[in-house]
């Protein structure tokens, strides 16, 4: 018996790197997914992973899943989102706000429709599809979303700084995680009552996944200092059918949580798998 046997699940960015993961780690446990992303087929993106590929993946594993290609930075998009996956599976137990959208460029530089439309992605999405979902969940008294973090959300302190943080280029990344942060201990709070689970989890390594990679973040998909996309995937699973009392309102990191339930024997790396390095300070509430 799967942990999420008949449950409807909306993960988003599911396309490659870290949501394709959940949805398939989700799919392996009874979930049927809803896979959303904007590149639908292969050659779409500049960047290899489609919904086609992961929903095909999904089901020659005997999983249940579908894909609905959508732009969620715009309003109208994420309401299709939804609206398609209550008309192929019914009202939704889970959403997974994982798509992300940056463009690494200092303050001064960034041009501001970027800007916005990376804030529309990263931070008014999972907001607006949140509140989508929320009256399936309310009405049932169950359901829970997580929202997918980043160590960006963790700022550079407080100066002098040296060469490498002067040149900047994370600064809107960073603000929009540490905003999904916030964002996730406050609708915590305000659905707790209704039985609604809502967490934010973030790797404890960076993840080698197309879109690290293509930001050189990482040397490669087999860089070995990265963690595995099936870490996140596992924290995500572990968080969306853990007991509301337990772990609603956590702001936590992949291998942490994951080692304080026993699903990993250690914690590797940097995040709060380090001593010397804690995490965010919603982490710590």
């Amino acid at each position: 018996m799967g942990k999420l046997d008949g449950k409807v699940v909306v993960v988003t960015g599911a396309s490659r790197g870290i949501g394709a993961e959940i949805a398939k780690v989700f799919a392996a446990e009874g979930g049927k997914v809803v896979c959303a992303a904007r590149t639908l087929k292969e050659g779409e993106h500049p960047l290899e992973g489609s919904l086609e590929t992961t929903v095909a993946g999904i089901k020659d594993e005997g999983g249940e899943a579908t894909a609905v290609a959508v732009n969620i930075s715009e309003e109208s998009e994420c309401e299709k989102l939804i609206q398609a996956a209550r008309d192929t599976y019914g009202p939704i137990d889970v959403l997974v706000n994982n798509a992300a959208l940056t463009y690494f460029v200092p303050v001064k530089d960034y041009p501001t429709n970027r800007w916005m439309r990376s804030w529309a992605v990263n931070f008014h999405a999972p907001f607006i599809l949140s509140k989508l979902v929320l009256p399936d969940m309310i009405e049932r008294s169950s359901g829970s979303i997580v929202n997918i973090s980043s160590g960006a959300a963790i700022g550079p302190g407080r100066g002098p700084y040296q060469e490498m943080q002067q040149r900047g280029g994370g600064t809107c990344y960073g603000a929009e995680k540490a905003a999904l942060e916030r964002f996730t201990q406050g609708l915590a709070a305000e659905v707790y009552a209704n039985n609604v689970s809502v967490t934010c989890v973030s790797p404890s390594q960076v993840v080698p996944t197309p879109g690290t990679v293509f930001h050189k973040l990482v040397k490669g998909l087999d860089d070995p200092r990265g963690e595995s996309p099936e870490l996140m995937a596992k924290a995500t699973l572990l968080l969306a059918t853990e007991p509301l009392d337990k772990v609603s309102g956590r702001v936590t990191y992949s291998q942490q949580i994951l080692k304080e339930y026993g699903w990993i024997e250690e914690a590797q790396g940097t995040g709060v798998g380090d001593a010397a390095r804690v995490g965010s300070g919603y982490s710590q509430i």
